[in-house]
């Protein structure tokens, strides 16, 4: 009787373990069967998300023309510090990007200080995650100081080049970028033409 139970049990045993190992089957085990697996840790920057770069520079070589004097003066750039938002991507391929940069001058004697409205187009865009990308923009100035007699407006344009490194610590990556920043003056005469180098944090959300 002991033996007859025991074949049974172990039996039992055996169906119930034998279920458990089946492969699950159906139109919910299908559905999940063709989904993509999601890898831990995936380091992805999507189409549509954004990004915010603060940044910090200093003109390397900088030269100023009729600006607050006449003929031309040198070393006239100084600090620049700003932000750029990107604000879409157009056909996979370019970002659009709003940058706010105040940029400090040394021109004859004085100081004067000006804020930069920029719409910016960068390419590749972001979402291809290639580090290098080229850029230009174009917007107006704004003076807050500037020295007497002359415009408080500039029309200002920008040609860049940089690396950028996005998530390299969770949400926060870092980049680093060059080229030119140029102003002429509306309401005067006068011109900046400098070359800079600037780098900073860049945040994905």
């Amino acid at each position: 009787m002991k033996s007859l139970l025991f074949v049974i049990f172990s039996g039992l045993l055996f169906s119930f373990h034998a279920l458990a190992q089946a492969p699950e089957v159906g139109r919910d085990a299908a559905a999940r069967y063709f989904e993509k697996p999601v890898e831990s840790g995936e380091n992805r920057f999507r189409p549509q998300d954004h990004y915010l770069a603060i940044h910090y520079g200093r003109f390397m070589n900088a030269q100023s023309w009729d600006w607050g004097q006449k003929g031309r003066e040198d070393k006239t750039g100084s600090n620049n510090y700003g932000l750029t938002y990107r604000v879409s991507e157009w056909n996979n391929a370019m970002d659009w990007s709003l940058r706010v940069d105040f940029t400090e001058y040394n021109v004859a004697g004085e100081r004067p200080l000006k804020m930069s409205l920029l719409p910016v187009l960068t390419f590749p865009d972001a979402s291809s995650r290639f580090p290098l990308y080229f850029g230009a923009g174009a917007g107006l100035g704004i003076f807050f100081k500037q020295i007497d007699g002359e415009s408080p407006l500039s029309f200002d344009y920008q040609l860049m080049m940089g690396a950028r490194f996005f998530n390299i610590f969770e949400n926060v990556g870092f980049f680093i970028e060059t080229g030119m920043k140029n102003h002429l003056l509306l309401t005067s005469s006068g011109q900046f033409n400098g070359v800079y180098l600037s780098g900073g944090a860049v945040f994905t959300f």
